[in-house]
């Protein structure tokens, strides 16, 4: 049976694929799905039945509610161009907007304002979870945008996850998700490193996540990174350009505020470093790979 509204999605990566497989499965119509990798998109397209759209403005076309994944500012900007007849804003009149990008609050911002100068409304939508609970429907989200707008999208939000939860106006929502991500990497960072050492002190790695997860050590980021980290398995669920990315929005943020963040600033640059090596799409995790010994070669 099919439920609600006609879906799109802009951005079918492995965390915007896994969305829409979650609402197909729901129930949901997907009528069309695009990502700059027309393959990708293919792919998906074929899976769920729904057309592979040439343009972002042809998804919008065909769809009520339209869901984008994209990956930074620029690739926001790119896909809602005021002077682009390919956009999103081609077919804005009357469409809803989910953003769900990690991107610079007052980017968020403009594309509310540019959105709704086309007649169509948004919502931004952070993620604080990864592929796992994408495919699940067990996302945290974190809302950002008219209070109205986010009780009108509710009922589908609660179809990717379990407790959608109103921040604040635009922009408010991908402040904290920033401030969630830059203490998330700051905590990798550590744990690598406090592996990394046990390691170049001959101390039986297993033994010690153990003891830290029942001490002032313990972490979410031990559960779900400590591991990897030990057996160098870094299959990528949040990308190790992304942390790169995010940590650069939380300084940023930092500087706007007059504050200095010295751990948020040496976490960035360790993933900027790991990224200059080739390996920024690895998993997070991989920043184990500067600090454990032979690991750089």
């Amino acid at each position: 049976m099919t439920t609600g509204w006609i879906i799109g999605f802009v951005g079918v990566g492995r965390m915007g694929a896994n969305m829409a497989r979650r609402l197909h499965d729901q129930g949901y119509r997907i009528a069309a799905v695009q990502d700059r990798n027309r393959l990708t998109a293919e792919h998906l397209g074929r899976e769920l039945g729904c057309e592979t759209a040439s343009t972002p403005g042809r998804v919008a076309e065909l769809s009520e509610v339209i869901i984008t994944v994209v990956s930074d500012d620029a690739a926001m900007r790119e896909i809602y161009a005021e002077s682009d007849g390919t956009s999103l804003l081609a077919h804005a009149k009357g469409r809803l907007f989910i953003n769900c990008a990690t991107i610079t609050p007052n980017v968020h911002i403009e594309i509310e304002q540019a959105i709704e100068r086309q007649s169509g409304v948004s919502l931004e939508v952070c993620m604080a979870s990864s592929i796992t609970q994408a495919r699940q429907g067990t996302l945290y989200l974190m809302c950002g945008g008219k209070p109205a707008i986010f009780e009108r999208a509710k009922p589908l939000l609660e179809s990717l996850g379990s407790t959608p939860r109103y921040i604040g106006k635009a922009g408010e929502a991908a402040k904290v998700k920033v401030l969630v991500n830059m203490v998330m990497n700051c905590n990798t960072a550590a744990l690598a490193e406090g592996l990394g050492l046990g390691d170049a002190l001959g101390l039986d790695l297993t033994m010690l996540r153990e003891v830290f997860s029942q001490t002032g050590a313990a972490s979410r980021v031990l559960e779900t990174d400590g591991e990897d980290m030990q057996l160098r398995a870094h299959e990528c669920y949040f990308s190790a350009a992304h942390a790169a990315k995010d940590s650069g929005i939380a300084l940023a943020l930092g500087r706007c505020g007059g504050l200095t963040l010295p751990l948020a600033k040496a976490t960035f640059e360790q993933y900027e470093r790991l990224v200059s090596t080739g390996k920024g799409e690895i998993d997070k995790s991989g920043i184990a790979e500067l600090t454990f010994q032979g690991r750089m070669g």
